[in-house]
């Protein structure tokens, strides 16, 4: 489990993404895509929609375990196809790398264009935003993809390797493209929500006490436990609450997301302006993060 482990992690912080290659990620959008058309609507939306979602991951969980048992007997072909699934499924490298592309964006180019590269990776309404509301998007997103994007994986995987790392990432996808409380999606993706926040629950207390310690703040364990459980999602509020604990800076409030507009409670109470070197110091952590919880997993698996 440790060197497919490690090379795949050391594959997405030299390489990230591979957008011009084939991604299981974009498969499974494909597949949820096409499920979703043919099933959501009529009657029994919540049926469909959890029926739906339940056999995606099954499929997923299926198909790999498939894989990771076909290529067991050959040992170093096992470690190179593992290896490959691990590195496909981190994205902490282009989560990283888009965050400093709309930081990039808006100090040389202007609001336009940092609210342009903004959308591309957040749901809400950038059109209006000025350059602190924009950074602060930045940084709400590195936390909260720092625990779906890289520590959930990770989690999955050191508890059922390869196999249930893909299946997480099926719901994660399922949750991004139907978990949304609109008329749309709100029965058909109940289900798929429901699951992404359970899956979601413990990586994402994990990922807020990595990023206190690495950060090594006692502010951002405070505000874990003051401002944790008042976000909207019962994950996301803890990542986010340590990260403006760490960098003493508020998040949150109301926002525009798919013409609605959502208050959400705020997070910390500094109402400062964030900085380049806010992003940067987000961007280190989420790095070290990663690698903390890499190697805690590598000790793990060898002293086991």
């Amino acid at each position: 489990m440790s060197l497919p482990l490690i090379i795949g992690y050391i594959l997405d912080l030299l390489i990230g993404d591979p957008y011009r290659m084939p991604h299981p990620i974009k498969l499974f959008g494909n597949a949820i895509s096409f499920a979703e058309k043919r099933f959501n609507r009529g009657a029994y939306l919540r049926l469909k929609g959890s029926l739906v979602a339940g056999a995606l991951v099954l499929l997923v969980f299926f198909v790999f375990f498939l894989i990771d048992r076909l290529t067991a007997p050959n040992v170093w072909l096992h470690h190179v196809v593992v290896a490959v699934l691990v590195f496909y499924g981190l994205a902490n490298r282009c989560l990283v790398d888009e965050a400093l592309r709309v930081e990039h964006q808006l100090t040389q180019h202007g609001l336009e264009a940092g609210r342009k590269q903004l959308s591309f990776i957040v749901g809400r309404d950038t059109r209006n935003l000025d350059a602190n509301s924009i950074r602060t998007a930045v940084l709400e997103t590195l936390s909260e993809n720092l625990s779906d994007g890289v520590i959930a994986p990770l989690f999955y995987y050191a508890l059922g390797g390869v196999p249930l790392m893909f299946a997480y990432k099926m719901v994660n996808t399922l949750d991004s493209m139907v978990g949304y409380k609109n008329e749309r999606y709100l029965r058909f993706g109940w289900f798929s929500a429901r699951l992404d926040d359970l899956l979601n629950f413990i990586p994402a207390r994990i990922t807020a006490l990595l990023m206190v310690l690495v950060a090594f703040s006692w502010r951002g364990v405070a505000f874990v436990f003051k401002y944790g459980h008042k976000h909207a999602s019962p994950n996301s509020g803890y990542p986010e609450s340590a990260l403006a604990g760490i960098l003493n800076c508020r998040f949150g409030g109301p926002n525009v997301y798919h013409g609605v507009l959502v208050s959400k409670p705020y997070i910390g109470h500094n109402q400062r302006d964030i900085t380049r070197a806010d992003i940067r110091k987000a961007c280190a952590i989420n790095l070290a993060v990663s690698l903390l919880a890499v190697g805690v997993i590598v000790v793990v698996d060898w002293v086991v």
